[in-house]
């Protein structure tokens, strides 16, 4: 059995204090993929690291206290890149890909377009880029796993306020064709695989009573190639305890 977990920890020292590694300890997660950190790896202590049983590997950006990714894993990988080979967006520090045995684990974090139309742009060029990038990575052939924070909701299902969304970032018709693409090139929404009907969402705004009334998003995900995804077979969202504005996503996969 191969347990994932993806995580937005919208400041890994944040989520720490909100005793996220109280909950991961008792999870028995083989890797956690984790986004959003808002930190160079000089900032964290070690405690904020909770490093004891796994390997970490980092990706954090230029600029401080922003974007930054993690991944986690029990086992030690074949090998690890560090971002994923674009000059705008491996500054921000979104990308980190541990290669294993007979699979791959991706940890990456998409941009987010609601705070200025150049924001919206340059989170036009990521997708962009990183579809360029994912037709690359399946000449790996192995099974593929990429686990984050994708920023796009991809239906109707996947937000409570869809009609008050048609025109927002994160609900775009182009975002939400860019999913429909990739879900028609092979590649596998995993939670939707095994939960086909089910309203479940991983962020909620930290505005109003958003959380308590559930009225939120499901913009975090693991995507996975065909074969992975076959074999995955329990996936649960955590939302009783608030460590963050997103809960953790976990996944289940008999390899």
């Amino acid at each position: 059995m191969l347990r994932i977990i993806t995580f937005n920890a919208n400041g890994l020292r944040s989520a720490a204090k909100k005793n996220f590694w109280s909950w991961f300890d008792q999870q028995q997660a083989d890797i956690l993929c984790v986004q959003e950190l808002k930190g160079q790896e000089s900032d964290f202590t070690d405690e904020v690291l909770h490093r004891d049983g796994y390997h970490l590997y980092m990706h954090t950006a230029q600029k401080r206290g922003y974007s930054g990714v993690a991944l986690y894993s029990r086992v030690q990988p074949k090998s690890v890149q560090i971002g994923f080979g674009n000059e705008e967006f491996d500054a921000e520090g979104r990308y980190v890909r541990a290669e294993f045995e007979d699979y791959v684990v991706i940890s990456v974090y998409f941009p987010s377009g609601t705070s200025s139309d150049d924001r919206q742009e340059a989170k036009f060029r990521f997708l962009d880029v990183f579809k360029t990038h994912l037709k690359e990575i399946k000449a790996l052939n192995k099974d593929i796993v990429f686990c984050g924070d994708i920023n796009i909701a991809h239906k109707e299902i996947d937000l409570k306020n869809w009609k008050g969304n048609l025109t927002h970032s994160g609900f775009l018709p182009e975002e939400r064709q860019w999913l429909t693409d990739l879900f028609s090139d092979d590649w596998v929404d995993v939670f939707r695989y095994l939960e086909p009907t089910k309203e479940q969402y991983t962020w909620w705004s930290q505005r109003g009573q958003a959380r308590a009334k559930n009225v939120g998003w499901r913009i975090d995900y693991q995507i996975a190639t065909p074969g992975l995804a076959s074999k995955a077979c329990r996936t649960s969202v955590y939302s009783e305890e608030k460590f963050s504005d997103h809960a953790p996503l976990t996944v289940d996969y008999e390899v």
